[in-house]
């Protein structure tokens, strides 16, 4: 169980807001270009230690992207490339907000571990890992339904049971992360992304060979 698997339940507060933007005239495209760049601009802000502040535009970037497919939706605009390029824009930022966390040591360190004389090297590491965890706790998906010919979709999106599978997912790592930068630990958000993202995957492999481990008959 994780968040993606309630979400539906969990964000009926933006239907106004949905509604609102469906009416603008403003593409799901646009909107998830929109996420894009409040995604990069959080990345910014992180690498140069205004964590408030990339929290506040990582918030805004990641309400964008729960809209721009109700939206889609809303005014007959889905489209496949639409879903792709959702599903892309969702990995670069996922991917440089979390590098931009892991350069940021060589500007300012947390006064919180500055006694610790940690390498910059392992502040690195660590975001590294958060990155591979995020990219590959994802990218175990879409290779999951290729492999497997998985071709339904509900409204226009592919829906599966692995969506419920993994404790740990794209809204946790965002949530994590906005509430590290909003009150100072950061570092611990991304040590706790780096582990949780990593078992996700590693738990979703697990049910994938439940599932899927038997040896096929040719």
């Amino acid at each position: 169980m994780n968040i993606t698997s309630i979400r539906h339940k969990l964000t009926g507060w933006l239907d106004p807001f949905i509604l609102l933007l469906s009416k603008t005239g403003i593409t799901p495209n646009q909107i998830t270009f929109l996420s894009f760049l409040f995604g990069m601009a959080a990345a910014a802000c992180y690498l140069t230690t205004h964590f408030i502040i990339g929290s506040i535009l990582l918030a805004v970037s990641g309400i964008l992207d729960l809209t721009d497919g109700s939206v889609a939706r809303l005014t007959d605009r889905k489209s496949d490339f639409g879903a792709i390029i959702d599903w892309v824009v969702d990995k670069y930022v996922d991917g440089i907000v979390l590098l931009a966390v892991g350069l940021s040591c060589f500007v300012s360190v947390p006064a919180y571990l500055a006694g610790f004389n940690i390498p910059q090297i392992a502040y690195i590491g660590v975001a590294g890992l958060a990155v591979i965890g995020s990219i590959m706790n994802t990218f175990i998906k879409p290779v999951t339904y290729a492999e497997t010919g998985y071709t339904a979709k509900d409204d226009g999106k592919i829906s599966d049971p692995l969506e419920g599978v993994g404790f740990f997912g794209r809204p946790e790592t965002m949530l994590f992360l906005i509430a590290g930068g909003l009150f100072g630990f950061i570092w611990i958000s991304i040590t706790v992304i780096a582990v949780c993202t990593n078992l996700s995957a590693i738990q979703r492999i697990c049910y994938l060979w439940k599932r899927h481990g038997g040896y096929k008959n040719e």
